[in-house]
C-alpha cells in the first residue's frame, strides 16, 4: 500500500473523528429553558422544556419578567405571544420537586420560587400590550398562572385543563383564587376541590380559555398575529374570532359537565367542606360518589384552605389574592402534606399520601386562619 493511500486514510479517520466531536459537542450543549424572540411586531415567548412538559422553574421566570416588562414599554413591541415547544404541553405546573427538596431543608428557593412566580403571574395580569397565550396542550398549575391572567387564551383540542394541587397538600394558587370563584356558579369550587380535568373545547366553555382554534391552525394563527400592524386588543380579537369560526371540531358536543351544572352549584353550595362531602354522600347518584371519593383521597388541611381562600377571592383584586397566596405557600412549606403528597403522587408515586391531619374533622378554624395570617416583612409586596 502506497504511502499516499496510507496518508489518505489516515486524513478521512481524522475526519470522522473530528466529525463525530463535533455532533457530540453540538448535541450535549444545553438548550435555553425558555426563548424570547421579537417577531415582527410581535414578542414571542415560547417555554422550552419539552422533555419536561414544560414544566416551570425559577430560571425562566427569572428571564421572562424582565423581558416582558421590556416589551410592554417598547413602542415597537404591540402584542405579547406566549406558547410551550415539543406539541404535548404547553405548561404542566410549576417545577416542584426542587421547591420540595429546599423546603425540606430551608433552602430560599421554598421562598423564591412562590414570590417570583406570583410576581410574574401579576404582570402578566397588568399588561397594557394584548397578552396572547397559546394552551395548545397540557396547562395545568402553573401553566394555567401563565395564560389565564392574560386578555386571550387559545385553547385547542389538545388543551388539558387542570388545577390539581389538593391532591399534593398544597392548593390552587397562582391566582387561582381570583379567576375560579370568578367562573359560573360553583364550577370553579368544584374544579378547586376535586381536580377535574378539562379538555379541549371545553376548556374554553368553562370560561377558562376565551377562544377555541383547531390545533393545525395555530401556526397560521401565529403568523397572522405577528404580522399585524398597530393592532389594539380589538383587532386580535376579530383574528382570534375569525379563526375560531373556522374551528368546528367538536361544536356539536355538550360541555363535558352541562348535565351535572345544577348539581354542582347545589351540591358545592355549603358553609364548609365538610357540608360539600356530607351533600355529596347524600345525594346518591353516580356523579355525586365519584366526586365524593375523589375528596376523600384528598390533603383535608389542603381543602379547607382552598375553600377559604376562594370564598375569600371572590372580593379581593388579583394583587390581594397573590398576596393572600403567597402566605398560603408559605403554610404549605411549614407544613407536612405538601411534601408527603409531592413523595406520594411524583417521586414514589404509590398514590397513597399519609395526610397530617388524617381527616377534615380534624383541620381545626384556628389551623386554617393561622394559613391565611400575615408574614409581616416577608409578606410578598407587588
Amino acid at each position: 500500500m502506497s504511502l499516499t493511500v496510507l496518508t489518505s486514510a489516515s486524513r478521512l479517520r481524522s475526519s470522522f473523528r473530528l466529525q463525530r466531536i463535533q455532533s457530540h459537542m453540538m448535541s450535549s450543549q444545553v438548550e435555553p429553558e425558555v426563548l424570547m424572540q421579537k417577531v415582527g411586531n410581535a414578542g414571542v415567548i415560547t417555554i422550552n422544556r419539552p422533555k419536561v412538559l414544560n414544566a416551570l422553574n425559577l430560571t425562566i421566570i427569572r428571564q421572562m419578567y424582565p423581558q416582558l416588562k421590556n416589551w410592554e414599554n417598547d413602542n415597537e413591541t404591540n402584542i405579547v405571544i406566549i406558547k410551550g415547544a415539543g406539541g404535548k404541553a404547553f405548561c404542566a405546573g410549576g417545577d416542584i420537586r426542587e421547591v420540595t427538596e429546599a423546603g425540606k431543608v430551608g433552602g430560599s428557593l421554598a421562598q423564591d420560587f412562590f414570590r417570583e412566580e406570583y410576581i410574574l403571574n401579576n404582570a402578566i395580569g397588568k399588561c397594557k400590550k394584548p397578552y396572547i397565550a397559546l394552551i395548545d396542550g397540557i396547562t395545568m398549575g402553573g401553566g394555567v398562572g401563565l395564560s389565564v391572567h392574560g386578555r386571550f387564551r387559545v385553547a385547542t383540542e389538545k388543551t388539558l385543563f387542570a388545577m390539581p394541587e389538593t391532591a399534593i397538600g398544597l392548593f390552587p394558587d397562582v391566582g387561582g383564587g381570583y379567576f375560579l370563584p370568578r367562573l359560573r356558579g360553583k364550577l370553579g369550587l368544584f374544579l378547586a376541590l376535586t381536580g377535574f380535568r378539562l379538555k379541549g373545547r371545553d376548556v374554553q366553555r368553562a370560561g377558562v380559555a376565551t377562544h377555541f382554534v383547531e390545533s393545525k391552525k395555530i401556526p397560521d394563527l401565529e403568523q397572522e398575529l405577528v404580522e399585524l400592524k398597530s393592532p389594539s386588543a380589538d383587532d386580535v380579537s376579530r383574528v382570534l374570532g375569525s379563526y375560531q369560526n373556522l374551528s368546528s371540531l367538536d361544536s356539536d358536543k355538550p360541555f363535558v359537565l352541562e348535565n351535572h351544572m345544577a348539581d354542582i352549584d347545589r351540591l358545592f353550595s355549603s358553609s364548609s367542606v365538610e357540608g360539600i362531602v356530607q351533600n355529596l354522600k347524600a345525594d346518591g347518584s353516580a356523579f355525586a360518589q365519584k366526586q365524593a371519593e375523589t375528596l376523600s383521597r384528598m390533603s383535608p388541611t389542603s381543602m379547607k384552605m382552598t375553600y377559604k381562600q376562594l370564598q375569600f377571592g371572590a372580593d379581593m383584586s388579583l394583587q390581594d389574592v397573590l398576596v393572600m397566596e403567597y402566605r398560603l405557600s408559605q403554610a404549605c412549606m411549614r407544613g407536612c402534606d405538601f411534601y408527603e403528597g409531592v413523595r406520594a403522587v411524583l417521586v414514589d408515586k404509590d398514590q397513597n399520601p399519609k395526610w397530617n391531619p388524617a381527616t377534615l374533622e380534624e383541620v381545626t378554624d384556628e389551623m386554617v386562619e393561622q394559613c391565611f395570617s400575615s408574614l409581616g416583612e416577608k409578606d410578598l409586596t407587588l
